[in-house]
């Protein structure tokens, strides 16, 4: 089995419940706690392509930083994909990574599904 990663705001109920329900399977995994270890540029990259997702899909909207400097602008995927970088908390959480696939995990119980895949 290869190793899984979960990309962790200790702060998010979601992401605390995607936490338990590792923890309750006893699967081996790591948490990435973005927030105070972001990802580097290439990190993210390789993230989006195990969630085959654009940048600007894994933008959270409801974010004060969000709303106070980029809601309604028009931003090309690579200028998305700066902003997460600058910004990691606008990164849609929790994220669970195994091997080359990726999900968020929203609802937290996608975990179970997504670890029998």
């Amino acid at each position: 089995m290869n190793n899984i990663t979960i990309y962790h705001n200790g702060a998010c109920s979601k992401s605390k419940g995607a936490l338990e329900i590792l923890q309750d399977t006893g699967a081996d995994f790591d948490v990435r706690w973005y927030l105070a270890d972001p990802l580097s540029k290439d990190e993210l990259r390789m993230l989006l392509h195990k969630l085959d997702m654009q940048p600007s899909l894994l933008v959270r909207k409801s974010e004060p930083v969000y709303k106070e400097q980029y809601d309604g602008k028009e931003l090309t995927e690579g200028q998305w994909l700066d902003v997460l970088i600058e910004h990691p908390v606008l990164m849609e959480r929790p994220i669970v990574a195994q091997g080359d696939k990726a999900i968020v995990a929203r609802p937290p119980e996608t975990v179970n599904t997504f670890l029998c895949s």
